[in-house]
């Protein structure tokens, strides 16, 4: 390797229930690649059937970091992600192995391929507990639309249901001064220490939707309640972790706000909507080689081999 050649550093993503996992693992058993996760539900301890997060058998023995590490009551942010993924990228290189990041959380793998230094802010806690105020009041509404004066490019990536980011672009806003887009430009200015590969998984929307389905009904079946349930019992305070996709729902139905058939529809269809979002998200990165889910996996293995040789 001369000096100016970077190491390469594949990424798999595309929305849930498209086989991120199981083509992953096909790829790393032929290049003698480790997976870094980067899914911000998969990072939870306890956490394991609503976040699909992959068993020990379905590893297949591949070196799996960034998955079940952190606390369920603790806040963990991007920049948080993004410095504990590039330390484990840097050592699966230094054991000269191939790092393949997987996942389907958008602002992690940006800020990894496009190098973005997000600002650590501290929680204004009187802030936070006025928006919340706000959302509960007027409807979250009208704190989107806020966010939108603020920042309307940042606000062309969150729905209008998605109240976490839409804090999270107030909230930067207050405590720094400056845009969440005005914050990436400047960050984005630094040199990317590695050649990522980008790749994402598609399917015909029909298909995927139906997988989406499946799928959340397994979850239902292998415990997902129970799960919830104990989250609940051994956790006071779950910031983060409890607004996940499957989580928040399921809350509402331990709590009787909801019956179950309801908490089952709800998920689905929030799952969907998700899965759109993350489609249209991937596809804003034009370097992005795009490959057919619905192909058996040793013909995608020799897609991404082609594309990295």
């Amino acid at each position: 390797m001369n000096k100016t050649q970077k190491p390469t550093v594949i990424v798999i993503c595309g929305p849930t229930a498209s086989g991120k996992t199981s083509l992953s693992i096909e790829l790393a058993k032929k290049i003698n690649g480790e997976i870094v996760s980067a899914d911000s539900m998969q990072i939870y301890k306890y956490m394991d059937i609503g976040s699909a997060k992959p068993t020990q058998e379905e590893m297949e023995g591949i070196k799996h970091y960034m998955l079940d590490f952190v606390e369920p009551n603790i806040r963990y942010s991007v920049a948080d992600y993004k410095k504990q993924a590039e330390s484990c990228i840097e050592e699966i290189l230094e054991r000269g192995k191939i790092p393949i990041v997987v996942g389907g959380t958008g602002l992690y793998v940006n800020s990894l391929i496009y190098g973005i230094e997000y600002n650590e802010i501290k929680l204004d806690k009187e802030y936070r507990d006025k928006l919340e105020k706000i959302a509960e009041e007027e409807g979250l509404e009208t704190l989107y639309n806020k966010a939108l004066e603020i920042d309307s490019t940042a606000m062309e990536k969150i729905s209008r249901n998605d109240k976490k980011r839409i804090l999270r672009v107030l909230e930067i806003y207050h405590e720094t001064g400056k845009t969440k887009t005005e914050q990436e430009i400047a960050s984005r200015s630094k040199e990317i220490k590695y050649d990522y590969k980008v790749f994402a998984i598609n399917m015909d929307r029909e298909i995927l939707y139906d997988r989406i389905n499946q799928r959340v009904d397994i979850m239902v079946e292998q415990g997902l309640i129970e799960e919830v349930k104990n989250l609940i019992s051994k956790y006071e305070e779950l910031p983060t972790a409890i607004q996940g996709l499957g989580y928040k729902e399921t809350k509402e139905y331990i709590e009787g706000k909801i019956t179950k058939e309801e908490m089952v529809d709800k998920i689905k269809m929030e799952t969907r909507r998700y899965a759109k979002r993350q489609l249209t998200w991937f596809k804003k990165n034009k370097d992005t080689i795009w490959i057919n889910g619905l192909e058996n996996s040793e013909k995608n293995v020799q897609i991404i081999l082609e594309e990295i040789n």
